[in-house]
């Protein structure tokens, strides 16, 4: 129940209308300094005045604000979004969860109408278009016929959801990305709620959700436990963070681009270590930034590690506001309230800061950042030796220059090369040889007229996708001005080069046809694929036939290219093993050159037809070239006209059958859809803690694994837990979609969980998703093993190295961890999403004291693992005792900090999860 304690409750009048609103300014005449307070922070304090109610919200956590310290602290402060985002990906297990509760509700005899969510959803979908055509006019439709064929089940339950569930919305396929949408209509800034105003704020279940930073709002991705937590009205509890100020001073020089800033600045910060931090930018830099320069920056919080990049709101915000259509009387209360409440970015020398970051962002040149991690940041002018020296210590591969790598019509003279092996032919007609020459294989591949080489750092994926870069229109016709160049100069893509254009909105494709540059792509084959986030989430489609029979039989480390955001081990494409971010526009340059090993600053790009060559200086747009084309094409009518029509969708979306009725009718046969058995029977009362004793070891892993790495969310073969599972099912190889796609379905997902093909488990000799069965020695599936240690009931840990969990913030990789039957979890350290969702399901995260390491205590993981220290006094941050007990007889102790870091936590822990905690409050109250 709302409580005006600190009697800040005023009125505004804006627009002919007087609202209520919370005053900051009240809070500062009565004494504190809120204008020292970072902006963020300040939003985080009017969250918790607005939503104060004594019980979720105390007194003392408004305090614990009002006396923010620059080095945080260790105390619980609770946030109440004012929305939620979600994606289908992350979006069809929540909606599955909370059609499951509803279920129990029902058996247990109560009311299921009660369960609904208390907070306005919008949900896209965006993950499920894949890449299956390319570099046709027909791609764009054909991959919605398939994306529609494949995802029908889950498409008409989602449909269910949305004429089921109250204040819940549902934008169908083929209309954008999700953040794309988000900063470009849903958000609005401030909001007027039943006469009330207050900041727009959001958790979205997708790590990029913080691209809307860029336009003055607080959000950060959460998993789908947190957010259907938020949806079910209870706060969101979190340690006070840290507050990091990157201040910015000069503007981008020529030739550079907001993505060489963001990959900078990337690594710039997870050097500085902002996990878990929040960052504010400031500084005189930021009045030459627009709001989508500044969403990019936003967009990549989760690469450098932080939970927000926020941007205040000033009269940028305004303009692009303005620009993206927003109507007069929102752009006015919105620039009304931030000025009343001292929410406008002004004063900035005033705030106090954790620590200050500086970046002159004048000397930011072209970049890119890869092979695996998007903070691997390279100069484009040291790409190709940085590349050359990746190939020897990754791959251990000697490299030598292919002088016949321009020659694809053209047979060169080959001297000393002779064929190693008679010409393999495939299903099209099309011939692969390898040939050697020095030693080193080359891969010649002869499609009728055209002949071509493959080789180590050839590029077949060249895509533009994601929404970090297809949101800002600078690059986007930038792209478009580099193939319009490349055309005039007699250049094309290379002809092992998968070429792909996935914006992520309409808005893109119709400022692109409007200045006459989307036929300059599509001349290079950069044709529409689909409005989703494609190669960036692994859903890149197949290699063609012979790309990828030449790549598998001779071992080849190929590449891909695109503007994403994220180029995790096997994320883009389980047959590409090197994976660079970039500019769009750096994209299109080397699908023309169809390598990465060369130094687009100095050698030739290409040859034209009279073999003169071409530089990348040659074809490079100036920004005065590109501010051009944006003033002529770039209306706010462009705006009006798809977000009109947003929630409408195509024919296929309009016809699809749903079925009635407020609780789910689950089919018992399908393979997409089953319900989670979380809650099935679940008693009403919380079961008493207990330790965990003669636990085993499923996997030992090292540093960095990501979630990617946990949860796979790409393409599954038949030798797979998954696909094994899916073929006793009746389901054709050509029908398994991705795991992604299947995330309704816990028999799949959990079977895909420490699948992916690159995971490295010391446990193991084969890489990927494999394990010991301790008892016995054999090696098998990850899965198959944890369902032997269930049949024992022997309860499993998982040892690992530091920043455990980084990468998209998903729900899967810690409810397969559950499912497995994993209790704890021993880590160096966490990344913040997933420590979350690992609590959120009941597992519980402990972290080595400082200096230990599996290492260092002569861990090998085959040993026997005792946790006590659970069942009684269990506090924040508590050290728990472990006893190890190797084969021998040998015992090693030692301690663990278990990162239960606040008392909900150990609550939400104590319920075995935090929607198990949220059930048990409502079978309490009704």
């Amino acid at each position: 129940m709302e409580q005006d304690i600190f009697h800040t409750k005023k009125q505004l009048s804006v627009n002919g209308q007087t609202y209520d609103y919370y005053s900051l300014e009240a809070l500062s005449n009565q004494g504190y300094d809120i204008h020292k307070l970072p902006f963020s922070i300040r939003i985080l304090l009017e969250n918790a005045v607005r939503n104060f109610d004594g019980f979720s919200v105390t007194k003392e956590n408004v305090e614990t604000l009002l006396h923010w310290k620059p080095k945080g602290s260790d105390k619980d402060i609770p946030f109440k979004p004012a929305r939620v985002l979600m994606q289908d990906f992350t979006g069809v297990p929540a909606v599955v969860d909370i059609a499951a509760l509803r279920a129990e509700v029902a058996r247990k005899g109560k009311n299921p109408d009660h369960i609904n969510p208390l907070v306005p959803v919008d949900l896209v979908i965006d993950h499920s278009v894949q890449v299956d055509y390319f570099g046709t006019e027909y791609s764009y439709q054909r991959n919605m016929e398939e994306e529609y064929k494949r995802n029908k089940e889950r498409y008409q339950f989602l449909k269910w959801a949305q004429q089921s569930f109250d204040n819940f919305s549902v934008v169908p396929p083929g209309m954008g990305i999700c953040h794309q949408i988000n900063l470009e209509y849903f958000s609005k800034g401030v909001i007027e709620r039943d006469g009330q105003l207050f900041p727009d704020t959001v958790v979205g279940t997708d790590s990029h959700t913080p691209m809307v930073n860029g336009i003055g709002v607080v959000a950060w991705g959460v998993g789908g436990i947190e957010a259907e937590a938020a949806i079910l009205g209870q706060p969101l509890y979190f340690i006070m963070p840290e507050v990091i100020g990157l201040r910015l001073t000069g503007k981008l020089p020529l030739g550079s681009t907001a993505t060489d800033l963001v990959l900078t600045i990337a690594n710039i910060l997870r050097k500085q270590g902002v996990v878990g931090k929040f960052v504010e930018v400031f500084g005189p830099g930021l009045d030459h930034l627009s709001v989508p320069d500044r969403a990019t920056i936003g967009n990549m919080s989760p690469e450098f590690g932080c939970t927000i990049t926020y941007f205040p709101i000033d009269d940028k915000t305004l303009t692009y506001m303005r620009e993206s259509s927003r109507t007069e009387e929102q752009i006015n209360l919105v620039k009304t309230y931030c000025k009343a409440n001292m929410l406008w970015r002004e004063n900035e020398d005033q705030i106090t800061y954790t620590e200050v970051v500086e970046l002159d962002v004048s000397t930011i040149e072209p970049t890119v950042a890869g092979p695996k991690r998007p903070q691997d940041k390279i100069l484009l002018k040291n790409f190709k030796p940085t590349f050359i020296d990746l190939l020897s210590s990754s791959f251990e591969r000697e490299y030598i220059e292919h002088e016949d790598r321009e020659s694809v019509i053209r047979w060169k003279n080959e001297g000393g090369n002779q064929p190693t092996s008679p010409p393999k032919e495939i299903t099209d007609g099309t011939k692969i040889e390898t040939k050697e020459k020095n030693g080193l294989k080359t891969v010649w591949i002869d499609k009728g007229e055209q002949k071509f080489s493959l080789s180590d750092g050839s590029v077949v994926i060249a895509a533009i996708t994601s929404c970090t870069n297809t949101s800002n229109p600078f690059v986007m016709v930038g792209a478009g001005l580099v193939a319009k160049k490349a055309r005039q100069k007699g250049i094309d893509v290379k002809p092992w080069v998968k070429t792909s254009l996935a914006p992520g909105s309409k808005v893109v494709t119709d400022y692109l046809k409007k200045a006459d540059l989307l036929k300059d792509l599509e001349a290079l084959q950069f044709h529409l694929v689909g409005y989703g986030c494609t190669s960036c989430i692994g859903n890149s489609g197949p290699l063609p036939p012979a790309i990828s029979k030449a790549v598998d039989d001779n071992d080849l480390v190929v590449c891909s290219v695109l503007s994403g955001n994220r180029n995790f081990e096997a994320r883009v494409h389980s047959q590409v093993k090197m994976n660079y971010l970039m500019s769009p526009m750096l994209v299109v340059a080397f699908a023309l050159a169809g390598r990465v090993d060369i130094n687009l600053t100095t050698d030739p790009i290409s040859y034209d037809k009279n073999q003169l060559p071409v530089y990348l200086k040659d074809i490079w747009p100036t920004d005065d070239e590109i501010n051009a084309v944006l003033k002529d094409v770039l209306t706010p009518k462009d705006f009006d006209k798809n977000y009109s029509e947003i929630f409408e969708g195509n024919e296929i979306w309009r016809n699809l059958e749903v079925p009635k009725g407020k609780l789910y009718e689950w089919d018992q046969e399908s393979t997409y859809i089953q319900e989670i058995p979380f809650f099935k029977d679940i008693s009403e009362t919380a079961p008493v803690l207990e330790n965990i004793t003669k636990a085993r070891a499923l996997l030992v892993l090292g540093d960095s694994i990501t979630t990617d790495h946990i949860s796979p969310a790409g393409a599954f073969d038949e030798e797979s837990a998954a696909g094994k599972y899916l073929l006793v099912k009746g389901v054709k190889k050509e029908a398994f979609n991705s795991y992604g796609s299947r995330r309704g379905n816990d028999e799949v997902m959990v079977r895909g969980t420490f699948a992916n093909v690159r995971i490295k488990n010391k446990l193991a000799k084969q890489e990927g998703g494999y394990t010991s069965y301790l008892p016995t020695g054999e090696e098998m599936s990850v899965y198959d093993a944890a369902m032997k240690y269930q049949k024992d009931n022997t309860p499993l840990v998982v040892l690992t190295g530091k920043e455990y969990g980084s990468g998209s913030s998903r729900d899967w990789a810690a409810k397969g961890t559950f499912l497995l039957g994993i209790k704890a979890v021993i880590a160096e350290s966490y990344e913040r999403i997933h420590r979350s969702n690992l609590v959120g399901l009941g597992v519980l995260p402990l972290q080595y004291e400082a200096g230990d390491t599996a290492e260092k205590l002569d861990l090998t993981g085959t040993e026997t693992f005792t946790i006590s220290g659970i069942a009684e006094g269990l506090t924040p941050h508590k050290s728990v005792d472990i006893i190890a007990e190797k084969e021998n007889g040998e015992v090693i102790t030692f301690k663990a900090i278990a990162r239960l870091d606040s008392l909900i936590d150990i609550e939400y822990y104590r319920n075995g999860g935090i929607l198990q905690y949220v059930l048990r409050q409502f079978l309490d109250k009704v």
